[in-house]
């Protein structure tokens, strides 16, 4: 992985590849990963219910399935098969997988504990994509970048409640996804540099379907009507948050965008309450207060913040940020 995020610069004759030209759009990525926050915790909570009544494989097949054949009803009309041309197909493939592991293991995890908790450890998957974007993308992180992922970090420590149910089964596995998850942001962010949003899309759910159609073999029950609507509406709901995250993630700098996917918690605590009847935790809403509000603070800084000069190129892998108005 490490190779595929500095080879961004070989190619130019790709304006895009070339750092310094390269235009960031934070407000609108910022946009995009509140749209994702809030389909994620939908299609989490689908899947949440199907889980305690089918196999997890199938469950995890039918989202992916139902999600391809959503982007590519979408996608394929006017780009065609082009859409999946690249230089990069083993990286696409690495991405695939991480991808599948990583969505199987929030399904486990959000099928063993409740959704708002599962959630929540899933959180620290943003301050993994900051500290390796930082390192690995050389993205610049001032000071109040650092204050909010800081901010955010205590935040989601006071949302586990690290205690005596925080060892729990589901618990390591909504932490496992949570590292795969903050791997895979900052990838996609490399990858941006010679791959297409809607390339990124399309060759994610394609290997993520491939991947999950193997765990079929460890077990299928033929879904009520009602039943396969939701394991559909689950795959629909989560194709529109990987578009949106994907999107996010092509607009700004990981570091900008990824706070937002906090607001997850925000959703889930809702949805949970409604349907399963949990009742949020003292801790879970101080530590939900703290995330979201430090979250809404790199909005506002974000957004004020000047046109940068077009770097030297010595700064590889850093992008300027564009300030738009509204």
């Amino acid at each position: 992985m490490m190779s595929d995020l500095t080879d961004t610069a070989r190619h130019p004759q790709n304006p895009i590849a070339i750092p310094g030209l390269r235009k960031d759009d934070v407000v609108r990525g910022i946009y995009c990963m509140i749209a994702a926050s809030a389909m994620f915790a939908l299609s989490s909570a689908l899947s949440k219910w199907q889980a305690a009544l089918y196999p997890v494989g199938e469950v995890m097949f039918f989202r992916s399935v139902s999600a391809f054949a959503l982007c590519a009803a979408l996608i394929l009309p006017a780009t065609g098969m082009s859409v999946f041309k690249t230089r990069r197909p083993r990286a696409h493939l690495a991405r695939g997988l991480s991808q599948s592991i990583s969505q199987t293991f929030t399904v486990i995890a959000v099928s063993l504990m409740p959704l708002a908790g599962a959630i929540a450890i899933n959180f620290s998957a943003s301050l993994w994509a900051a500290l390796l974007s930082f390192i690995w993308l050389k993205e610049r992180a001032g000071i109040a970048r650092w204050s909010a992922l800081v901010t955010g970090f205590v935040g989601v420590l006071v949302v586990v409640n690290p205690g005596a149910d925080s060892l729990q089964i589901g618990a390591l596995f909504a932490l496992a996804n949570a590292v795969m998850y903050g791997s895979v942001t900052v990838a996609v962010r490399g990858m941006t540099a010679t791959e297409s949003a809607k390339t990124l899309l399309m060759w994610q759910m394609l290997t993520v379907t491939f991947f999950h159609s193997f765990l079929l073999l460890f077990g299928f029950r033929m879904p009520a009507p009602v039943d396969a609507i939701m394991l559909i509406l689950s795959g629909l709901t989560n194709a529109a948050a990987q578009y949106f995250w994907t999107q996010a993630l092509h607009l700004a700098p990981a570091a900008a965008v990824s706070p937002f996917y906090y607001l997850t918690l925000v959703w889930a605590l809702a949805i949970g309450f409604f349907v399963w009847g949990d009742v949020p935790t003292l801790w879970l809403l101080i530590g939900s207060g703290i995330v979201v509000a430090s979250g809404l603070f790199l909005l506002v800084h974000e957004s004020r913040r000047p046109t940068k000069k077009p770097i030297s190129g010595e700064q590889t892998g850093e992008y300027g940020l564009q300030k738009v108005a509204g």
